[in-house]
Order: structure tokens, then C-alpha cells, then sequence
């Protein structure tokens, strides 16, 4: 969830991997480019600091006080509140505690949550009833909105949050952690040595990744697949939701987007990406790291996407770390 402009939980954009994604590289992904006589250098920018938030006022935390939350944990909640509800920015408070182990940061975790419109207190989305709850990984900022106020409580928790949607209009959210798993923040397998002339890739000792493009490197007509690491984990399938570390990069060493560079991995489903990733990570085990160079008709094609232009082949370094059912 972004902070300020959050659209709702179920509306949190799937970084530029997603079909309908923008690679913006406000993550400071682009011009960090770099030109040596063996190709171009693309490295990832470190995670900035976030923001600090503003803090609520007493008539915030009144108006999120007065929201009345009846029903047992593991249910869908009924909220009910006085219409129309104002905050003037993100308030939240602690409905149950929880009784399970404790959210860290970096654990994925999972949730059931409703969302109520603030004007007129009617439902716009829950989780209880698409019966698909959603996993994030507990400091991406993404879901900046629910980080420092789930980060200390316990599985179980129910939290109550008043804040601004994208459309600048009020909205109320009941979120119930139902599920907490520690997963790694890189892959961890055995090395494959890659084919000669690809991209090559570097770590540094938190696993992230610089990628050096060969100067006379080819365009790919077809998607390029190549391990790096051999995870010993399931192999991944198109229908499963994947946690992921990568690093995105244009053939001139631009970084357009990065996990690395919001400081956590990052989850969504393999079949609402572009083609070029739920084909070439499809068939992959957990726990690897796979090179994929993928061709513009198979990424974005002849449109520009953010810092992407059009026609672009686009080479990514993955790390799959988690994959369980959408």
C-alpha cells in the first residue's frame, strides 16, 4: 500500500513486471548506468530511507475510535462507523492482538481484509469473500501503510485503518493477519555454470546482483532462459504466486526496477506478468536464480512502459524464493 495514495489493498501495483505495470524507476533505478570496455554496467540503487509518516490528530483518532468492529476472528468483520468518516491521513488501531509468534520484518505474511467506502459505508472488496487472500513480505514498501503498524504484533491481529484511496476519497480497511512464514532473502542452491556470451552476473555478499551486458551482446529473437543457482525446492508452476528478488535492466546498463532497491522481496501471481517472466520462470525450482533476457514480444512490445522505451529487450536476474498456490 503507498502511503498518501493508497488505492486499497487489492490495488497494489505489481511493480514493472505486471502486464498493466509502470516502470517509472522512481525506485532510482534509471541513469545509474555504466560504460567499460567489457559492456554496460547495470547496478542496482540501495533502498532509500522511507519517509516518516505524519501523525494522526486528535480528531483522527476520535473518528477511528467511534468505528464499531463486531464478529470473531477468522471472520469477516462487520464494520460500522457514522457517515461520511474524514481522517486527514493514516489511522489505524489494534481491534484483537493476536495470540500466534510475532511479525518481524522481512517474514511474509498473509491476509484476509475488507474494505469499507468512508462516504457511505457500503463494501468495496474483501478477501473473505473472493476467497484469495493476499501475501506481502512485511517491509515492502508498497505496503508502507501496514508495515510499522503490523511489524511487532502476532499472527491473528486485527487492525483497523482509516486513510486516503487513490481517488482522494476515504476509505476504511479491517485487515486480519492470518499467516506469518520466515523466507530467505536470496537464493540458495548450487551454482550453474551459465552459457558463454549471455549477461553476467556479480553478487555482492546480501546477494544483490550487477549485471554487465556485453558490448557486442546480440538482441535475442526468442526468451532466454538460464540458471544461475539450482534451488532444491518445488518446481514453480504458471498458476502459483511467487516471492521474488530481481533486478531489471535495459541493454545499456539502465536499471529500470529493482526489489533490492525497496529493501524487500516481492510477491504476485506468475500469470499476470509479463510473458517473458510466466515463461521463464515456470518450470523453475524454488530456491534458484534464473538470467532471463526476454524480447520486446514477450515483455511490452512496441509500447513504452515508464523508464522502459518501446521495443525494448529487457534482462532481468531472479531469485525465487517462495511459490505457493494464487
Amino acid at each position: 500500500m503507498k502511503h498518501r495514495t493508497t488505492a486499497g489493498l487489492a490495488a497494489v501495483a505489481l511493480a514493472s513486471i505486471a502486464l498493466t505495470g509502470c516502470a517509472s524507476g522512481d525506485d532510482g533505478g534509471s541513469g545509474n548506468a555504466a560504460a567499460s570496455s567489457d559492456g554496460n554496467v547495470c547496478e542496482v540503487t540501495p533502498a532509500a530511507e522511507p519517509s516518516p509518516a505524519p501523525s494522526p490528530s486528535e480528531e483522527d483518532v476520535a473518528a477511528v475510535e467511534s468505528i464499531e468492529v463486531s464478529g470473531p476472528v477468522g471472520k469477516e468483520p462487520k464494520v460500522t462507523f457514522e457517515a461520511p468518516l474524514e481522517v486527514t491521513t493514516p489511522t489505524s488501531r489494534v481491534v484483537d492482538e493476536g495470540t500466534g509468534e510475532e511479525l518481524a520484518e522481512g517474514a511474509q505474511v498473509t491476509i484476509n481484509y475488507v474494505v469499507i467506502a468512508g462516504k457511505d459505508g457500503s463494501t468495496s472488496g474483501s478477501t473473505w469473500e473472493t476467497k484469495k487472500p493476499e501475501s506481502f513480505t512485511l517491509g515492502d514498501p508498497q505496503y508502507d501503510l501496514l508495515n510499522d503498524r503490523l511489524i511487532g504484533q502476532k499472527v491473528g491481529a486485527r487492525l483497523l485503518m482509516a486513510s486516503t484511496a487513490m481517488d482522494q476519497t476515504i476509505q476504511v480497511t479491517m485487515v486480519e493477519v492470518t499467516e506469518a512464514k520466515e523466507i530467505p532473502t536470496r537464493a540458495e542452491g548450487t551454482a550453474v555454470e551459465p552459457e558463454a556470451g549471455l549477461p553476467t552476473v556479480e553478487l555482492a555478499d546480501d546477494g544483490q546482483p550487477t549485471v554487465t551486458i556485453p558490448a557486442d551482446y546480440e538482441e535475442p529473437t526468442e526468451l532466454v532462459v538460464e540458471p544461475l543457482i539450482e534451488g532444491d525446492g518445488a518446481e514453480v508452476t504458471k498458476d502459483q504466486t511467487v516471492t521474488v528478488q530481481y533486478a531489471g535492466c535495459l541493454l545499456d546498463g539502465t536499471s529500470f526496477d529493482s526489489s533490492w532497491s525497496r529493501g524487500t522481496p516481492t510477491s504476485f501471481p506468475l500469470n499476470g506478468v509479463i510473458p517473458g517472466w510466466t515463461n521463464g520462470i515456470a518450470g523453475q525450482k524454488v530456491g534458484s536464480q534464473v538470467l532471463l533476457v526476454v524480447p520486446a514480444d514477450q515483455g511490452y512490445g512496441d509500447q513504452e512502459n515508464g523508464a522502459i522505451p518501446a521495443n525494448s529487450t529487457l534482462v532481468f536476474v531472479v531469485d525465487i524464493l517462495e511459490a505457493k498456490a494464487a
